[in-house]
């Protein structure tokens, strides 16, 4: 079997993950947008829920599997409308996914410190990894060092949403988190990619399939997080 590039392990990234996150950020950003143009704050709101809630339901009528990634969208997204709608602020609607990141970022820290990285326990549910491939002291070191990485990437974009939430109006942070949330996300991937790649190299993994732990519903969930 012929050695994987790095060009062939992204291409799978983008598609497998790619329809997922336009559905789960892009179309809900666009129509928060859209309606909060239009209409107002108000129609805004129902706009995101009905699409979320509409995604879940196309899939049940198709009989297609629900994935995870939505249903947790969908849970969010009604927590965040809740609860903006009764505090009657949209400064808390766009906080509360700030802090769901800082809290993922602690979680991703806390398994480091337990000992059982989390990227550990993720990686053989999305990419095959042998028990002996997973055992491998190189293997083990890049689970803790891609662990620290999302942490580090849920952090930042917990910080950076903060900061634009704090200095922009309304419909400019709707773009600018958008831009950076994606380049900031999309960033990590490419060196989640290079790390692991490289460490299959140089275990000398790349010969069958590749340990290469892509966290597509980690880098989803980061995504969905800090979305509209």
């Amino acid at each position: 079997m012929s050695e994987p590039s790095k060009g062939t392990i992204l291409a799978t990234v983008v598609r497998r993950s790619g329809p997922h996150l336009v559905e789960a950020t892009l179309v809900p950003a666009v129509l928060f947008y859209v309606c909060l143009v239009a209409v107002g704050l108000g129609a805004a709101y129902v706009a995101v829920l009905g699409w979320a809630y509409a995604a879940v339901v196309r899939r049940i009528v198709r009989r297609d599997p629900v994935p995870p990634i939505l249903v947790l969208s969908v849970v969010g997204i009604t927590m965040r409308t809740v609860v903006a709608v009764v505090s009657r602020s949209s400064f808390v609607y766009f906080l509360q996914p700030v802090l769901g990141s800082v809290a993922m970022g602690g979680v991703f820290l806390v398994s480091i410190a337990l000992g059982r990285p989390l990227i550990a326990t993720l990686a053989g549910e999305f990419w095959p990894i042998t028990p002996e491939a997973h055992a491998r002291p190189g293997v083990l070191r890049l689970f803790r060092r891609l662990t620290l990485l999302w942490a580090g990437v849920n952090l930042a974009s917990a910080a950076l949403t903060m900061g634009l939430l704090l200095w922009l109006p309304l419909g400019p942070f709707l773009a600018m988190k958008q831009v950076c949330g994606l380049g900031l996300t999309a960033a990590a991937v490419v060196l989640t990619v290079s790390m692991a790649l490289r460490t299959a190299r140089r275990e000398g993994l790349c010969a069958g399939p590749l340990p290469v732990p892509l966290p597509i519903p980690v880098v989803a969930e980061t995504i969905v997080a800090v979305s509209c």
